[in-house]
C-alpha cells in the first residue's frame, strides 16, 4: 500500500535500489545532495544535478523538464553518506515563473523498479519559493526511511545549497542554472520508438547532413560551453554551414517498404521535399515519423538562433563593460566608438544567425507544403478535402491530430500535434480566463463554449477514426450548460446515451465506467477475458466532463482521480472542460488529476514544450472552416455505420 505522507512524515522503505519521480505542472530543475550523519554536504562532488548528473549510486535528470525520475541505488552510495535530499527549483529566464505559488504543486513518489509505488508527496502550500528541498532519504540504525520535507527557500537554489553547508553556494547555483539553460519542460510527449529500423533523415540545408538515432531519445541541445572568462560560445550556425539533427527514436526491426525518395536536386540546390520521406512499415508510419522529425528539426533549429542571439547579445554588453569602466574611454568620442563596434559585432553575429535560420525555416515550409495535402484523415485537419470522401475505417489509425504547434519566429509554420492511439492518459481542455492573453480578453461564458466546442470537435475526431462500435463518447453536464455545443453529437445519435444531468446523473455515468475498469483489470489479471458480463461494452471509452467540480460530491471526485489513474490502460479515457481555479478548492485532491492530463486550450496559448530542447510553443486548436458543416457529415456517417453495426 503506498504511503501518501505529509510534511514532516517519515516511511520505512522496504527496499534499496529505488525510483524517485517528480511531477510538476511547468518546467523544474531536480538534483539531489548526499549528506553525512549531521546532514552536511561536504562539497560540489556530492551534488547531482543536470550539468553533474551521476554520483556513485545517483543518477538525476540532465535537464529540466516537467517531469523526471532519479534513480537512486542506496547500496551503492559511499559508506560517509547518511542522506540523500531530492532538490526542486525553478528554472531562471525571462517569460519563466519566479515562484513555486504560481505553478502547480509538485507531487514526488518513491518507486520501486517495478513502478510500484512506495510512498507519495505533494509539496502543498509553497508561495514565494523558487527552490524547496521536496524529499529525504536518510539512514537511521542501519535502516532507510523516506521523510516528507517540503522545506521552500525564497531565494533560491543558492541559498537551499547554503543551508546544507555548501561552499560556494551561489557560484555552484548560477552553474546549474546555466547547465539547464537550453531545457525547458517536457510537456508534448516525445513519440514512441516506431516499430522502424535505424535509419536516417537527411535535413537537406545548404549542406546536407545525416544523423542516426539509436533507440534512445534525442538528447537535448547542449548548453554553449564557457569560456574562460565566463561567455559562452557561440553555437554553430555559421551561414552555409550544416545544422546537426536527429530524428525521434529508432528501433531496429524487419526492413519496411521502401519510402519515397526525392527527385535529383540542381547542383548546389537543396533537395525537394516528398512526403512520406521518413522511415515506416506504412504511408501512415512514415508520415508520423516525418512529422515529428519536422517538429525536432524546427525546435532545434530556433534553439541555436535563440542561443547565437544570447551569446551576441551577452558579448556586445560585455565588450561595453569591460571598456567603459575605464575612465579615459569614457572621454571624447572614445565611448561612443567603442559602443559602435560592439553593436556591429553584435548585429553581424545576430545577422549570420538568422540567415542560417531563414535557410531552414525555408526548407521546412516547403517541406510542410508538400506534407500536409498527403495526410490521412486521422493527422488532416478539418479543412482538408480529404474529409470530404471519409469513410469509416477499419482499423485504428497510429495517432490523432489535437491541434497545431508554432513558434513566433515563424508563425505560419505549422507543425501537427499528434497523440498516439489509443490514448495514453487524458485531455484538461482549459477554460479559464487566466490561462493566457488571448484567454483573458475573451468572456467567460465565450470561453467556456468555445472549451466545449473543442472538446466536441475532439470527439467526433476520436469518432471518426475508430471503427464502428470500437469507440463510444458519454458526456456529464451536470447543469445542462453546453446543449449547445453539445448539438452535433446528440442530433448525430453518435453518443452512447444522451448527457448525464444532475448528481444522480454524475453518480451513475462514473458508476458504470468505475465497473467497467474494475471487471476488465480483474480479468486481465486473471486471464479470464472471456468471463466478462455479456452486456460489458469492451471498446474504447471516452468521458467528457463538463463544468467540473459541478455537481461532483467527494465520491464522484475520487471516483473521477480512479477512471484518470486506471482507466487508460483499459480503455477508459477522460476529456474535462473545467476551469482550474473553479476547482482550487479540492486542493491536492485535485493535483494529481490535474497532472495526468494534458492541458490544452480552446485559444492560442504558448503552454506546451517540445522534449527535445523545451522552447514553449504556441498551440492552436482545430477549428472547422466556418460554416462548414464537416463535423456534422462526419459524425452521421459514424453514426450511421454504429446502427448498421448492430443490426
Amino acid at each position: 500500500m503506498t504511503a501518501e505522507l505529509v510534511r514532516g512524515q517519515n516511511h520505512t522503505l522496504p527496499q534499496t535500489r529505488l525510483e524517485i519521480r517528480v511531477s510538476a505542472g511547468s518546467p523544474v530543475v531536480a538534483g539531489a545532495t548526499l549528506g553525512d550523519e549531521r546532514g552536511t554536504v561536504r562539497g560540489a562532488e556530492w551534488i547531482a544535478h543536470p550539468g553533474s548528473p551521476r554520483l556513485p549510486g545517483l543518477e538525476v535528470s540532465r535537464q529540466a523538464a516537467a517531469d523526471h525520475r532519479l534513480a537512486v541505488d542506496l547500496d551503492a552510495l559511499p559508506d560517509a553518506v547518511h542522506r540523500v535530499t531530492v532538490l526542486l527549483a525553478l528554472p531562471t529566464g525571462p517569460g519563466r515563473p519566479g515562484r513555486f505559488g504560481a505553478v502547480a504543486a509538485p507531487f514526488v513518489a518513491v518507486t520501486g523498479l517495478d513502478g510500484t509505488e512506495i510512498a507519495t508527496f505533494t509539496l502543498t502550500g509553497l508561495d514565494t519559493e523558487s527552490a524547496v528541498s521536496a524529499v529525504e532519504l536518510y539512514r537511521r540504525q542501519g535502516v532507510w526511511k523516506v521523510r516528507a520535507v517540503g522545506q521552500g527557500y525564497s531565494a533560491g537554489l543558492a541559498e537551499m545549497l547554503a543551508d546544507q553547508g555548501v561552499a560556494q553556494a551561489a557560484e555552484l547555483a548560477a552553474s546549474i542554472q546555466e547547465a539547464v539553460a537550453s531545457g525547458l519542460a517536457r510537456s508534448v510527449t516525445p513519440p514512441p520508438p516506431p516499430r522502424t529500423p535505424e535509419g536516417e533523415r537527411v535535413r537537406h540545408s545548404a549542406g546536407p547532413t545525416t544523423s542516426t538515432g539509436g533507440g534512445q531519445p534525442p538528447a537535448p541541445a547542449p548548453a554553449p560551453e564557457p569560456l574562460g572568462d565566463g561567455t559562452p560560445t557561440p553555437p554553430a550556425t555559421a551561414p552555409g554551414g550544416p545544422i546537426d539533427y536527429a530524428h525521434p527514436r529508432r528501433q531496429t526491426s524487419a526492413p519496411p517498404p521502401p519510402p519515397p525518395t526525392a527527385p535529383p536536386a540542381e547542383p548546389g540546390q537543396p533537395a525537394r521535399p516528398v512526403a512520406g520521406d521518413a522511415t515506416g512499415w506504412s504511408m501512415d508510419e512514415r508520415l508520423y515519423n516525418q512529422i515529428w522529425g519536422m517538429f525536432e528539426d524546427l525546435a532545434r533549429a530556433v534553439a541555436a538562433y535563440r542561443s547565437a542571439v544570447d551569446f551576441a547579445d551577452s558579448r556586445m554588453d560585455q565588450e561595453l563593460d569591460r571598456a567603459l569602466s575605464d575612465p579615459r574611454s569614457r572621454i571624447g568620442g572614445a565611448g561612443d566608438r567603442v559602443r559602435e563596434e560592439a553593436r556591429a559585432k553584435r548585429d553581424e553575429l545576430t545577422g549570420r544567425a538568422r540567415e542560417a535560420l531563414d535557410r531552414d525555416l525555408a526548407q521546412l515550409a516547403a517541406e510542410s507544403a508538400v506534407v500536409e495535402p498527403a495526410l490521412p484523415a486521422s493527422y488532416a485537419g478539418w479543412d482538408s478535402p480529404v474529409w470530404h470522401a471519409y469513410r469509416v475505417p477499419m482499423e485504428i489509425p497510429m495517432a490523432l491530430r489535437i491541434g497545431d504547434l508554432h513558434l513566433p519566429e515563424r508563425t505560419d509554420l505549422r507543425i501537427p500535434l499528434l497523440v498516439r492511439l489509443p490514448l495514453e492518459r487524458g485531455i484538461w481542455v482549459d477554460s479559464g480566463r487566466t490561462a493566457s492573453e488571448a484567454a483573458a480578453s475573451t468572456h467567460g461564458d465565450q470561453l467556456r463554449r468555445l472549451a466545449m466546442d473543442t472538446a466536441v470537435a475532439l470527439a467526433a475526431r476520436l469518432l471518426a477514426v475508430y471503427p464502428a462500435n470500437e469507440f463510444s463518447v458519454h458526456v456529464i453536464d451536470p447543469a445542462g450548460s453546453a446543449a449547445a455545443a453539445l448539438s452535433p453529437l446528440v442530433s448525430s445519435g453518435a453518443l452512447a446515451a444522451p448527457p448525464a444531468a444532475g448528481a444522480a446523473g454524475v453518480s451513475t455515468v462514473l458508476a458504470r465506467l468505475t465497473r467497467r475498469v474494475d471487471l476488465v483489470q480483474m480479468a486481465i489479471r486473471a486471464g479470464a477475458a472471456d468471463s466478462l458480463p455479456p452486456d460489458l461494452d469492451t471498446g474504447e471509452q471516452l468521458l467528457i466532463v463538463n463544468d467540473f467540480p459541478h455537481g461532483f460530491d467527494d465520491r464522484a471526485v475520487t471516483q473521477l482521480r480512479y477512471l484518470a489513474d486506471e482507466g487508460p490502460s483499459v480503455g477508459v479515457h477522460l476529456l474535462m472542460v473545467a476551469d482550474r481555479e473553479d476547482a482550487s478548492a479540492y486542493g491536492p485532491v485535485l493535483d494529481p488529476l490535474w497532472r495526468s492530463l494534458l492541458r490544452i486550450t480552446p485559444v492560442a496559448d504558448d503552454h506546451l514544450a517540445d522534449p527535445w530542447v523545451g522552447q514553449a510553443w504556441t498551440y492552436e486548436p482545430l477549428r472547422a472552416p466556418q460554416g462548414s458543416r464537416v463535423l456534422e457529415q462526419v459524425l452521421a456517417l459514424v453514426a450511421a455505420a454504429r446502427r448498421a453495426g448492430y443490426r
